[in-house]
């Protein structure tokens, strides 16, 4: 067995601080992949539990320590999904991506202990959760391919090398996820607007006014909740205006009155939290076009929320 040659008592490894400089961009990349902070983290250790197996001199003969962490984490990624499609089948109810929250609540949120930059994840569109969800319904291939060239702006020859395809393969994988994703993108609507309207809809909420959600409300519009069998929610879609407005309004009858509504950012974009006896039980994040909700995702999943309860 070969043994990996270490620095001497008290000498620094010279390439640690790089090679460990690369977590968070593998996190970044692991997280949109796999829609789960959890899998990234264990994807990224295993990337590096590999990495230190090799002997030193295995290590010297890798021109590029980061790509090749980024290659090795991108195939774990890859056989993660694959296997995650026969794992989603036996989960309880609907399976949504782990919801994150902005940087700031994020930071006050977790224990000290777990306050690692290296973890942070970069807030921008591409974790936005409504194309997170987009994502969920490709193949592996497709959204390994997309993640890495349309995200991290990887050519199709390293892309190629990860999937095991041929650059043209890799680029009409890229291509057909691109027109998933186009297809399911709402009209634009700003920050500022999107904030508004999930503002007004906890208002109306709270005030338990079924006519002001109904018109928030797209009249096609669809609410999908995650339980994970862990928490207690809403077992099938609902849909349609009127039969979302009257399940929120139920909520807001029986919820304890310990229970608060606050406004939050989720994966970067205007959403709500609910809290009780300081901890957030529920995340809810919103997909909104022209001025209505289109789509409601209810994160209540505890093992989904971890970043967001110290």
């Amino acid at each position: 067995m070969t043994t990996r040659c270490e620095p001497g008592p008290g000498r620094p490894d010279p390439d640690l601080d790089a090679v460990m400089g690369e977590r968070r961009r593998l996190i970044n990349v692991a997280y949109r992949l796999l829609g789960s902070l959890t899998e990234a983290e264990d994807a990224v250790q295993e990337t590096y539990a590999r990495w230190y197996a090799m002997s030193r001199p295995q290590q010297d003969a890798i021109e590029s320590p980061g790509a090749w962490l980024t290659t090795v984490s991108s195939r774990i990624c890859l056989n993660q999904l694959g296997s995650a499609r026969a794992r989603r089948e036996t989960y309880v109810g609907d399976w949504l991506p782990e919801p994150l929250p902005d940087r700031t609540d994020w930071l006050s949120g977790r224990p000290v202990n777990a306050l690692d930059p290296a973890d942070r994840i970069t807030l921008d569109e591409s974790v936005d959760l409504a194309l997170l969800v987009v994502l969920e319904s490709m193949t592996p291939a497709e959204r390994v391919a997309f993640v890495l060239h349309d995200v991290f702006c990887h050519s199709f020859a390293e892309v190629a090398e990860i999937v095991g395809r041929t650059p043209a393969a890799c680029r009409q994988l890229a291509s057909s996820a691109r027109r998933r994703v186009r297809a399911a993108q709402p009209s634009a609507t700003s920050s500022s607007e999107r904030a508004g309207i999930v503002r007004t809809f906890k208002q109306a909420w709270e005030a338990k006014d079924i006519n002001a959600l109904i018109g928030l409300l797209d009249p096609d519009a669809r609410a999908i909740a995650d339980g994970g069998g862990l928490a207690t929610t809403f077992s099938h879609p609902l849909e349609g205006a009127e039969q979302i407005a009257q399940a929120w309004i139920e909520i807001a009858h029986r919820r304890p009155s310990t229970m608060t509504f606050q406004e939050h950012t989720v994966n970067g974009q205007p959403g709500l939290t609910a809290q009780q006896d300081g901890a957030t039980v529920t995340v809810f994040a919103f997909q909104i076009a022209e001025d209505r909700i289109k789509r409601i995702w209810v994160i209540r999943n505890p093992e989904k929320l971890r970043a967001w309860t110290s």
